[in-house]
This record gives C-alpha cells, structure tokens and sequence, in this order.
C-alpha cells in the first residue's frame, strides 16, 4: 500500500507541476521586462536527411540528448540517457560493464544501427550494438531517429538509428577535470582539453571509471560475490575550416574494459568465480565537405570500428537454486570485429525549394573467434538518392530509394516518403511518414560452426508513422504526439529442427527466416522551459515521455520479449538560485515477458533518482547523484543485477574557456 500511495503522490505531483506552471510562469513573463524572455536558437537535426534541417522542418520522428542534458542530470554512462528516451527499450543484463542492448519501437536490438561520429559500431558476429562500454565523455549530442531508416543508412536500420557525435571544440583553450567516488566503491576521474585556436577545433578527453561492490547476479537472489568493472575512454575530435567553407573533421574513440561477469539465467543463476570479459574497441572516422559551388556540396566520410573481446569462463560457480558447486561450461573464447565504412555524397540546391541528394556507400565487415569462427567478409555497395521539398517554410516533403548489394544474400531495395505541414500562426507541425526496411543476418547467424545458415535472407519491414509538435507560450512549453506501425517479416529465429538443420548442425537447432510479427502503439512527448529573475526562480525545466507499445508474434500470436506495454520517464529541474540545479528524474517500465511465448513474467518498476550542481565559483562545481531513491527491488532482464539505494558525489574543475 505504501509503495501505491508513493508513486501516486510522485505522479501527482509532477501532474500538477507541469499543469500550473506553464500558466503561472506566462502571467509572470508577462509582468517582467523583455530582457527576461528567454530566446533559443533552433536546433538543428543531422540523421533524419544526411543534410542540416532544422528540428521544426524534421518530416520524421526524432529526440535529440545534448551534452546540457547528460551534465544536468550527472549521467555517467551513455545508456542511462537513452533509458529516458521517447520508444526505446534499454535494458542492463548485470552491473557497470555488463552487456546492455537498446531496441526502438519494438524491434530488436540488432534492427538498430548505431553510429559514433559516422562509423558504424554494431557488431558483425552478433549484429547489435553493447553500450556497456561507452560513457558520456566529450560527447556533444544524440540524435534518435525511429522508424524504418534503411533508405539512408542501410541494414540494421529497420527499427531505427542511434547517431552518437563527439564534441567539437570552440573558444579560447579550456582544460577541465573531474573526481567522482560513491557507492560500491566507484571511481571515477579524467580530463579535458578543447578549443580553437585559427582555423584548428580540438576536443580530447581521458577518463578511467573502476567499481568492485557490484553483482552481476542478484544479490537478492542470494548471490554473495562482487564483481569488478574497469574502464578506461579516451576520444577526440580535430577539425580544420577549409577554404570556400571547407571542413575537415577527424575523430577518434578508445574504450579499454575488463568486466567479471555470472551467469544469469531465469531459471539457472549462479554466481562465477573468476569470470570475466576482457575488451578493446577502437572507433576511428574522418569527413571532408566541401560546397563545389554555391548550389553543389560534397561530402566523403571514412569510418572503422574494430574490437577484441576476451571472454573468460571462470574456474567455479555456485547455483543460486540450490547452493550446488559446478565447473562453468565453456572454455577461453576471443572474438575479433571490423567495420568499415566509405561514403561520398551530393547535395544539389535545383531551386530554393528543391535540394537533391545521391550518393555511393561501401560498407564491409569482418568477424572471427577462437572457436571455430574463422575470418569471415561481409560487404555491400549501395547506392541511394532522395529530394527534399519546402514550400515556404511551411510545406515540407521527403522521398528516397536506396539499393543495396551483399557478397552472401543478394539484393535489397528500400525507400522512404515523408512530408509535413507547419503552420507558423500557431506554431503547429503536422508529420507522416511510411519506410520500408532490411536487416541483413549476422556472422554468427550464417557461418557460426556447426549453428549458422548459409542460405539465410534478409529480414524486411515496413514502417508508418503519424506525429504532431505544438509549441505555446512562445515556444517555452512543446507538446508533441504520435502513433507508429511496424510489420516485420522473413525474421530470423532460432528453431528445433533436425531435418531441416541437419545440413548445418548436428545438435537440431539453427536459424530460419520464419518470423512474422507487427508492432503498433503511441509516443507522447513534454517540454518546458522557463527563466527569470525571480527570487527563487531562477529556471524551471520539465521533460517527459511516455510510449505505448503492442507487440505480437504473428506465428504464436504472443509479445514480443522484453517489451512492456508502457513505459514512461520525467525530469524535473529547478533553479532557485543561480549557481544551483536540483533535478529529480523517473522512469517507469511496465510489465513484459523475459523470453518467448509469454514465458518468464517480469513486473513493472518506477526508479527514482535525483541529481544536483552546485557552481562553488566559476571554475569549481561541486555534484550530488542519488540512485534509486526508494531501493525499488526490480530486475530489467531475469536475475540480472539492479542498483540498490545508491549515491556518489564529484566535483567538476575548469580553468580557462568556459565549463
């Protein structure tokens, strides 16, 4: 009863907030004098057309996460600020460097593409993308663009892209450095430097994280071993401005990790000794553009993305069922990524209202591991052109087809149609869009020894979407609102078939295309930002999301795993003085099913978390964190670790520039 009556006044609460404020602060902006008015630049969005268009003018769906945010908030780890995203399904299988996996719209983790200032990183033997590793360290902006994108960006694309760019330094030469420590022993500390100094930007930043309290396991499951995570990241991005407004960018990501794992398993959990994934990524890209004349631009982009994982099966483990000791099956396994990428593009101003572009992508990948896997190549040409369309700044249009070419499968086609209305009198944006999509398979997927199937396909989908985005009180409060649609088919699952796998697997099971299934549901989306002189009121920002998603398995007429039905997250932000930020920040995840066929139920959890910055003088600010601030007992994937009640606490030191 208690835990009702909590999240019921919590609920309340932010509902009356978000109710009130935005009529009182418009009465008060009103009394004050125009200096108090807050003026903001548009954003501008990069995904969604390969091309800069501002956010208001964006035909497709799309959430951007600044930097602004992530500091706001004390967010360490990438992935935290994804859990608050609008459509997205985050979940952790442990504690700090345990795999962690993001899905859009009720697809797979291996039907989103994600990229880090252009490269692609998922993984070629398993097809998606491990954000255990990357922390929020120099990274400037995410953009998350949902809905089928293979028109632009090729396979893995079919349920959305996750488009990740690293700072670009500006201003005079700043360095800044931070020191964090908390609970299960976390240590976290590192540096940067950025600036511009005549035609050069730079931004470089090391940092190094280390926890040793954390279970990977449940603990309330009885696990009493602790499991160590080590981080270290170092990136960065130069960029020179060229003549005729040139621009060169080159950019460079390295993630070092060494992680102890156990086994988690919903029926099997076992605490392991000894157990641990051993890695290194390395993320290199570089981009030239060039406007050819004042109506034709260019742009080459060159992009890899490598990583070595080593994985360590431990010497014991001890069942969590029944306290039993056993052997931990397997044995040393290290598995080798590459990922590269080329792209040359055109744009082409026709008229004002018409820009074209075209262009060529070369994509291949390369995978191996020490258990049979040998050096495998899968690679692609494509080739795609679209035409974007604004009338008058109010009438806005997309349409594209790209062609893909693979070494094992064959061919792909897809496109995209787009188009939206703003009606600048009332600051309303009307969106549609309709996609289609592929997945190619994985490595391990077609050629894993004694599993994998050569003859497999794609995987296609097709996607729709509907939107609108109503700005008021001269655009200080943003609403917006959705319903999406997705159809998937020709899925790759795996199946018990001996005569059909005898070919590929002596044990019966391998991979078939015989997946159907549908997703539908509705987003609604809450901004607000208010600024004053007031006593006590120095700014106010509220943001909030919520997603309905209804899945369903059209061959055994089941959900989808791991999708909840709601999900919902909120931050509030007050300012009562000015060099003073307190933020309180939920998320809600509703109830789901932790494998196939309605197996496996998981219940729905809320978790709260409050984060706070205190600016001690213009070069020294002090932060406050709290984790789960209720100690809400919830797993994300079956007896898989969560964070108990929680805090840590660092200080931020700059000197030059600005913070």
């Amino acid at each position: 009863m208690s835990k009702i009556v909590r999240e019921w006044s919590v609920c309340c609460v932010l509902l009356l907030i978000t109710s009130a404020l935005p009529l009182w602060t418009s009465v008060a902006v009103a009394e004050e004098s125009p200096e108090t008015e807050v003026v903001q630049t548009e954003e501008v969005v990069v995904s969604a057309t390969k091309t800069p268009v501002p956010v208001s003018q964006v035909t497709s769906a799309v959430e951007v996460i600044t930097a602004q945010d992530m500091k706001k908030q004390n967010l360490r780890h990438v992935a935290d600020a994804l859990r608050l995203a609008q459509g997205l399904a985050v979940f952790s299988s442990g504690g700090p460097g345990t795999e962690v996996n993001a899905r859009i719209r009720g697809g797979g983790s291996s039907q989103t593409l994600v990229l880090i200032d252009g490269a692609i990183v998922n993984s070629g033997t398993l097809g998606s993308y491990d954000f255990s590793n990357l922390t929020t360290d120099n990274i400037e902006r995410i953009e998350i663009l949902r809905g089928a994108q293979s028109m632009l960006w090729g396979s893995d694309a079919m349920g959305g892209v996750i488009n990740i760019i690293t700072k670009r330094g500006e201003g005079p030469v700043s360095a800044t450095g931070f020191l964090e420590y908390g609970s299960f022993a976390s240590l976290r500390e590192g540096g940067t430097v950025s600036g511009k100094q005549g035609l050069v930007d730079y931004s470089l930043s090391l940092s190094r994280w280390d926890t040793s309290s954390f279970s990977a396991v449940n603990y309330r499951r009885g696990a009493t071993e602790r499991d160590s995570f080590r981080n270290w990241q170092g990136s960065g991005r130069i960029g020179v401005d060229l003549p005729r407004d040139g621009r060169l960018d080159v950019s460079m990501r390295w993630m070092n990790s060494d992680t102890q794992l156990d086994n988690v398993s919903a029926t099997f959990p076992a605490d392991v000794y000894g157990s641990k994934m051993r890695s290194q990524q390395y993320v290199f890209s570089g981009s030239y553009e060039q406007p050819m004349t004042n109506w034709w631009s260019q742009k080459l982009t060159l992009a890899r993305s490598q990583e070595a994982s080593l994985f360590l099966p431990g010497t014991l483990q001890r069942s969590l069922a029944d306290g039993l000791l056993s052997t931990p099956f397997g044995s040393p396994n290290e598995t080798r990524v590459l990922s590269n990428r080329l792209e040359w593009q055109h744009n082409i101003q026709i008229t004002k209202l018409l820009l074209l572009s075209a262009g060529y992508q070369f994509r291949e990948q390369q995978g191996e591991n020490d258990q049979g896997l040998i050096n495998r190549v899968l690679s692609s040409h494509a080739g795609f052109a679209q035409a974007q369309l604004n009338l008058w700044d109010r009438v806005f249009a997309t349409a594209g087809v790209r062609h893909d070419s693979y070494n094992v499968f064959g061919d792909a086609t897809t496109y995209r149609l787009t188009a939206g209305y703003l009606h600048k009198e009332t600051d309303t944006k009307l969106r549609a869009g309709y996609s289609t999509g592929f997945r190619a398979p994985s490595m391990n997927e077609l050629y894993f020894p004694n599993f994998g199937n050569p003859n497999l396909g794609p995987e296609k989908s097709q996607s729709m979407d509907v939107g609108i985005d109503q700005y008021v009180f001269s655009r200080q409060l943003k609403f917006t609102g959705g319903f999406f649609w997705n159809r998937y088919r020709n899925l790759i699952t795996t199946t018990f078939d001996p005569a059909f796998c005898a070919p590929f697997s002596t044990f019966g099971f391998c991979p078939q295309q015989l997946g159907e299934a549908s997703t539908k549901g509705w987003e609604a989306g809450l901004s607000y930002t208010y600024s004053s002189d007031r006593p006590f009121l120095k700014g106010f920002v509220v943001q909030a999301n919520y997603t309905n998603t209804i899945t369903r398995d059209l061959s055994t007429h089941t959900r989808l795993p791991r999708w909840p039905t709601d999900q919902w997250s909120a931050s509030v932000s007050y300012q009562p003085i000015d060099p003073l930020w307190i933020t309180l920040i939920g998320r809600y995840v509703g109830s789901r099913f932790n494998t196939t066929g309605d197996r496996q139920p998981l219940p729905a959890f809320d978790v709260w978390s409050l984060a706070v910055t205190y600016d001690v003088t213009k070069q020294l600010q002090a932060y406050l964190r709290a984790e789960n601030l209720f100690n809400e007992k919830y797993e994300e994937i079956a007896s898989a670790g969560t964070p108990i009640r929680s805090i840590f606490g660092g200080v931020r030191v700059t000197f030059g520039g600005t913070s």
